[in-house]
């Protein structure tokens, strides 16, 4: 379905932006708003051009100025939970075509049409991007606060190490792991393509371009990495702690013998 909205038009622009943790997208839905959706799964509406919305705290804009967007975002701010102080932001130009394949060239995604259902794939491919983006900033954040930590254990200042701290530095990157599986669904393919097999290959470009997978993967390696080695110094910290405590036992064992000692040579 191509929305009489983008009809006439040659060359659309599109931005994504991650503007929270999570969209009340229920709520949106029963509220006036969803008398101008265009389509559902996901939750696509009319601003101006359109947009679409994802629950992971994703919306991808087609066609939509500024001042209209600015309008939209204040218009569900209640129902954004986590916003984000300065959202994650991509953008990219859609450009109508007539050749038989479609897909990514010259920095444009190259369509046979802008109908509803292409636009929600690149939304898709899109919102993720734009998601991966921002936890691959928090995942090199904390690989800079880490990295100092493990070069402690090769000398003197490991005694240092807090515990919590880098519980802390596991936890952010369990987290980030957790999103990208259960809240965004990074690797799995969107409903879309259930009812619109014949788009399976537009994704599969779309995903390729953008390295979708790859990227996922390698941040699964990074949280992993940072994992193992802070459980690897908590570890080193307990086995510290627990070493310090035999030898006070031991010298409070050597001080009893040496009070008898002392008692029996008096």
């Amino acid at each position: 379905m191509t929305w009489n909205g983008l009809i006439g038009l040659a060359r659309i622009s599109a931005r994504a932006r991650y503007v929270c943790e999570r969209l009340e997208l229920r709520t949106l839905e029963a509220r006036q708003e969803a008398m101008q959706r265009l389509a559902a799964l996901p939750l696509t509406v009319r601003v101006g051009g359109c947009a679409v919305l994802f629950r992971y705290g994703v919306i991808v804009s087609f066609n939509v100025d500024e001042t209209e967007m600015n309008s939209f975002l204040e218009s569900v701010k209640a129902l954004m939970v986590g916003p984000l102080a300065k959202p994650e932001t991509e953008d990219v130009d859609l450009v109508l075509t007539t050749a038989v394949d479609e897909g990514v060239e010259n920095g444009a995604v190259k369509l046979q049409s802008f109908a509803v259902e292409r636009l929600q794939l690149i939304a898709d491919v899109l919102a993720k991007s734009v998601v991966l983006a921002q936890y691959e900033a928090s995942i090199a954040q904390i690989f800079d606060r880490v990295e100092p930590l493990a070069a402690q254990l090769q000398s003197a200042q490991a005694r240092t190490m807090r515990s919590r701290e880098l519980l802390r530095h596991v936890g952010a990157a369990l987290l980030i792991h957790h999103k990208m599986v259960g809240r965004v669904e990074v690797q799995e393919k969107p409903d879309l393509l259930w009812t619109h097999p014949e788009l399976e290959r537009l994704f599969s470009r779309l995903e390729d371009e953008y390295e979708i997978v790859e990227r996922h993967r390698a941040l699964e390696r990074k949280a992993e990495l940072i994992s193992r080695t802070a459980e690897t110094m908590i570890s080193l910290m307990r086995h510290r702690s627990t070493l310090r405590v035999e030898w006070y036992i031991v010298a409070l064992i050597v001080f009893e013998i040496l009070l008898n000692v002392y008692d029996k040579m008096l």
